[in-house]
């Protein structure tokens, strides 16, 4: 019957809990009134339904239901919406004997964040029995006692208020006794025992009554105390209270032994008839262990700590009994004076431990409950945050501050901010406490990669093996992670030849560097970001390619063709320092590695000829005797400058003609005057007699020709022999133009004039070559034709 009962009033508060909430939603608050001790998961009410929100919105903006204590007596299911019990709810515990027991809790929904108020009005249910402090009550009376004398009982103490608490007595059947009620200053009731019939003591020296409290609940509930009356002789006198009801005040944190007041009863009677004990009938819960009352002096004094914040006023109910057993009773207000001594309270109800740093203003990072216990002036409390961070609280209800962006966030200026929240309250003196919310700015891709250097330059020896380390570019990001995370590679143009590892910046080579093909590379290394959108930067890597003495000189002439050697002639009567010949050689490298000397290392006579070290011209070192061979070979030895040399040889071989005349045009320009007839008739005789050995000379080399025309190669125009491109290696070319052979060099062909005084002349674009052949076929020097002495050049075309 009880559960029955219980489950019929749950129903009636639960739909006069909906009818409220009809009228409190629209004001962006929901009051629920549900009664105390419901069964956990129990249904207090539909949140979503109320507040007009779509339940889905509950799972994906994580709602949740927070109470402002230390204890959460509901929660909510984010998938029904419904708001549950979730730990048991004892309204005389919350709210001891307060008639109006509200409990208050925020619904949370985040991204963004919003905050709803919710109410719980805990309504009593009769779940408590009326108790008496003391089960058994002792009195003596004396059996003199006039009759209609009251004597107060204690009163029946009942957690629950309004129709649940006591609301009457009963008293057992009896012949001697009955029971009022009377009412003191503040209302409240209690019963007194009146006599009705005169006691006897020799007739019944003890009566045992039952008294009984009853609560107004449905079903009512009830108490007992036993009564034990002692028929005493001629004490017909009580105690008397000065005052019926005492009211002092006393502040909070008042020093302990400290003195409240000092009560006053008196007896007419004396002896121990006279002799005056007072105690408390009834301590409270919230009282006890606070004061305590001296039983000779009825002095109460301060014993614990007095809190404004558990009990702004403590009612005792304090007797006074005489030796005789005669008592009477008063009440004791004791009303506690609120002081400033409770800091505020700050409670993250939640924040948001990081946030992009291009978030806009306005956006909220944190939810602050900020509260104080204090009461008035003392429980106001103002909040504020350093100036220097882009923060700022806005308070939209009640006791919370938001705390917004308030400007623009960099996290490359300042990835982290420890905010320090000061709460201060408006008491004398005023008290101040602090919480420190830690945010984190989390990166977004808005920085690009920066080179360290715009441009690299780099001298890099040719030669080197492949996957050998060219250099290492480096870019910076001012981002962080993904955003940070650099990729680095090449133009286009580049990738033939050259590598780069993709997360370092390394350049490696791809094919060994030719300085003879290229002396100089010119690349773009692109470095991006990983972020979206991602970013990028380019720099520019100058490669110089260094020389390496790593070609050997090539002897242009003599030309060394399978083992057939051109003969040079020189005539017999060539005096000291006739130049007979020229040995040409190129190297294909640069600078010192392709500067060439000459040495003959191997001759026929050592001391006939020398060469030039650098120019290469062979001349006579003294006139040629008569036992001198007629063929002279001479081994030559060209080597270049490099670190570690090179070198090749050629072999010159010189033939000694005894009839070919010395000619020496610039010889016979400077003879005198006085002999210029004469020369000028040696001259054209002897040009007569070169024309007819030339003439002759050229139909054997015609003849000569055609035997030998798959081993000597000549010019279609002038029947002039070239180097063959045996000699001359393709692909020789030097940028630096330093080197001693170029591809597009060619060569032309002229005699020279004075040859043991001059040297080779080089060629034009502008030399008239026919001239030049027609002077060959002028002369001729002992039936050897002109041809023979003619040398090859290179000229730039």
């Amino acid at each position: 019957m009880i559960c029955l009962s219980r489950c019929i009033r749950a129903n009636f508060w639960l739909q006069l809990c909906f009818c409220f909430i009809c009228m409190c939603g629209s004001f962006g608050e929901v009051r629920y009134s549900v009664p105390e001790e419901l069964q956990r998961s129990s249904v207090i009410g539909n949140v979503a339904r109320d507040l007009g929100i779509d339940v889905t919105e509950l799972v994906r903006r994580n709602a949740r239901v927070v109470a402002e204590g230390s204890r959460q007596f509901c929660e909510l299911n984010a998938e029904t919406g419904f708001l549950l019990v979730s730990e048991r709810m004892d309204r005389e515990e919350l709210c001891a004997q307060s008639a109006p027991c509200v409990l208050q809790f925020q619904l949370l929904l985040e991204n963004p964040l919003k905050v709803y108020s919710l109410l719980l009005d805990i309504q009593d249910i009769n779940d408590n029995s009326p108790a008496f402090d003391n089960g058994q009550i002792e009195l003596e009376l004396l059996e003199s006692t006039v009759l209609g004398r009251r004597f107060p009982l204690e009163s029946a103490h009942d957690p629950d208020i309004g129709a649940n608490s006591v609301q009457h007595y009963q008293l057992s059947e009896n012949e001697y006794f009955a029971l009022e009620m009377n009412t003191q200053v503040d209302h409240n009731a209690y019963p007194e025992l009146v006599l009705k019939k005169p006691l006897d003591r020799e007739n019944q020296a003890d009566h045992f009554l039952t008294l009984s409290g009853v609560d107004g609940g449905r079903p009512f509930r009830s108490g007992t105390a036993s009564i034990h009356i002692h028929v005493l002789d001629a004490n017909d006198n009580v105690p008397v209270f000065a005052r019926s009801v005492y009211k002092v005040r006393v502040q909070e944190n008042s020093a302990r032994g400290t003195v409240l007041v000092k009560l006053n009863a008196t007896d007419l009677d004396s002896g121990i008839y006279g002799e005056i004990s007072y105690s408390f009938s009834h301590v409270p819960d919230k009282t006890r262990g606070v004061v305590k009352i001296d039983h000779m002096t009825g002095e109460v004094k301060v014993m614990g700590d007095l809190d404004y914040e558990e009990a702004s006023s403590h009612e005792l109910d304090v007797q006074a009994k005489d030796g005789g057993g005669q008592s009477s009773h008063c009440k004791l207000i004791i009303d506690v004076i609120d002081v400033n001594d409770n800091a505020p309270v700050i409670a993250i109800k939640s924040t948001s431990a990081t946030v992009l740093e291009d978030a806009s203003p306005g956006t909220m990072v944190a939810l602050l409950h900020v509260y104080d216990l204090d009461t008035g002036t003392s429980g106001r409390v103002t909040c504020e945050i350093s100036d220097d961070v882009p923060f700022k609280l806005v308070a939209e209800v009640k006791n919370y501050f938001m705390l917004v962006i308030n400007g623009v966030l960099d996290r490359e200026q300042c990835p982290h901010y420890n905010i320090t929240v000061i709460a201060v309250d408006a008491g004398t003196p005023r008290l101040f406490s602090s919480k420190t919310v830690a945010i984190t700015v989390t990166d977004i891709n808005d920085n690009p990669p920066i080179f360290r250097h715009s441009d690299y330059s780099i001298k890099f020896t040719e030669n080197q093996p492949q996957q050998t380390p060219v250099i290492k570019v480096r870019a910076d990001d001012a981002d962080e992670g993904q955003n940070a995370r650099i990729m680095y590679s090449l133009s286009e143009d580049a990738t033939s030849h050259l590598s780069i590892n993709a997360e370092t910046g390394e350049i490696f080579t791809l094919l060994p560097f030719d300085y003879e093909i290229s002396t100089h590379f010119h690349v773009q290394v692109m470095a991006r970001d990983e972020g979206r959108p991602s970013f990028t930067s380019t720099c520019t890597v100058q490669i110089f390619i260094a020389d390496q003495n790593d070609n050997a000189p090539v002897v242009l002439y003599p030309v060394q063709f399978d083992g057939y050697l051109a003969h040079d002639i020189v005539p017999r009567a060539a005096p000291a320092g006739y130049l007979v010949t020229k040995v040409v050689a190129v190297d294909a490298d640069a600078g010192h590695n392709a500067w060439l000397s000459y040495r003959i290392v191997k001759a026929t006579h050592p001391n006939l000829f020398s060469i030039g070290l650098h120019c290469g011209e062979i001349r006579t070192l003294r006139p040629f005797a008569e036992d001198d061979e007629i063929k002279q070979i001479l081994i030559v030895s060209v080597r270049d400058n490099g670190f570690e040399s090179l070198s090749a040889t050629a072999t010159v071989n010189i033939m000694i003609e005894d009839s070919l005349p010395v000619i020496d045009e610039l010889f016979a320009r400077g003879t005198d005057e006085s002999l210029g007839h004469s020369d000028l008739t040696l001259y054209l005789i002897m040009a007569l007699a070169g024309m007819s050995s030339l003439f002759l000379v050229l139909i054997i080399a015609m003849v000569y020709m055609r035997l030998c025309r798959y081993r000597y190669m000549y010019r279609s125009t002038t029947n002039l022999p070239v180097f063959p491109p045996t000699y001359g290696p393709p692909g020789y070319s030097d940028v630096s133009r330093f080197n001693t052979l170029q591809t597009d060099d060619r060569y032309t062909s002229f005699l020279t004039t004075g040859s043991w005084k001059g040297d080779f002349r080089f060629g034009s674009d502008f030399v008239d070559l026919d001239m030049l052949n027609k002077r060959a076929t002028s002369l001729h020097v002992g039936g050897c034709s002109a041809t023979r002495a003619k040398l090859l050049v290179p000229h730039k075309l």
